[in-house]
C-alpha cells in the first residue's frame, strides 16, 4: 500500500509540483519594494500574500465587504460559506490609497470601461468609475508579468503560489495547523498540507536549535 501511495504522489507532472511550489522569503520582501508595480496590482499581491486566501476570494472582494480599522474582509469561501479573511499593516496601508474614498462596486477593478459588447453584470461594475471588477485570468497575467524576470524559466509565477508561499512561511514560524485553517479558509488537513512545504533551510535551522540533542545541557 505504502508503495502504491508513492507511486501516485511520483505521478505529479513538473508543472503540478511547480504550481504548489511557494517562493522563498526575500523574493516575496523584494516584491513589495518594487517602485515600479501599480498601486492596484501591488495591493492585490500583497493582500493575497498576507490573507493567504484564494484569488476568487479576493477578486470577489467589493469595498462593502472590507472592515478597513479591524483588517479583514468578508468573502465566500470555497464551498459558499461566509467567512472573513484577515491581513496585515503592509496590506492595510494601501488598501485606502487604491479605494480612493470609493464606498461601493468591486475592490479590484480594471484599467480601462469595458466596451458596450462587454459590459459586465452590474455587481461587477464600479458605479463611481464605471470600470468592472478584474478578472483571474488578467490577475494572473499581471503576476506572471511582475515575476518572470526572478522565475528561472521566465514564465512568471502564479497567484496561487502566494498562497502557498504564505501558508509555508507562517508553518515555519511555528503556527499551528488549526490557526493556519483559519486564516487560510482550509476545511481539511490533507489538503493544508499540500500547501504547507517548510524549506530545506529552515528544517536545517530547527534542527540546530532547541531540539538538538547536543546543544541541550545535560541534568548532571
Amino acid at each position: 500500500m505504502e508503495h502504491e501511495r508513492s507511486g501516485r504522489a511520483d505521478r505529479t507532472t513538473p508543472g503540478e509540483r511547480r504550481h504548489h511550489q511557494g517562493h522563498h522569503r526575500h523574493l516575496i520582501e523584494a516584491l513589495w519594494q518594487r517602485r515600479d508595480l501599480p498601486l492596484r496590482d501591488k495591493t492585490l499581491f500583497r493582500l493575497l500574500y498576507e490573507s493567504a486566501a484564494r484569488s476568487a476570494e479576493v477578486l470577489g472582494l467589493d469595498v462593502g465587504d472590507l472592515v478597513l480599522e479591524a483588517k479583514r474582509g468578508r468573502v465566500r469561501r470555497k464551498g459558499g460559506s461566509i467567512d472573513w479573511i484577515l491581513w496585515q499593516s503592509g496590506t492595510a496601508r494601501l488598501l485606502p490609497r487604491l479605494l480612493a474614498a470609493r464606498a461601493r462596486g468591486p475592490v479590484f477593478l480594471t484599467d480601462r470601461r469595458p466596451g458596450p459588447a462587454r459590459t459586465p453584470a452590474g455587481a461587477d461594475l464600479c458605479p463611481v468609475t464605471g470600470r468592472a471588477r478584474l478578472s483571474y485570468e488578467r490577475a494572473e497575467y499581471l503576476f506572471k508579468q511582475a515575476t518572470k524576470h526572478i522565475d528561472p524559466t521566465a514564465a512568471g509565477y502564479t497567484l496561487h503560489q502566494l498562497r502557498h508561499s504564505r501558508l509555508t512561511h507562517l508553518g515555519e514560524d511555528g503556527w499551528s495547523s488549526s490557526m493556519l485553517m483559519t486564516l487560510s479558509g482550509h476545511r481539511n488537513l490533507r489538503t493544508l498540507g499540500i500547501h504547507v512545504q517548510p524549506s530545506t533551510e529552515a528544517v536545517a535551522v530547527a534542527l540546530a536549535g532547541d531540539t538538538d540533542p547536543d546543544l541541550i545541557p545535560s541534568a548532571g
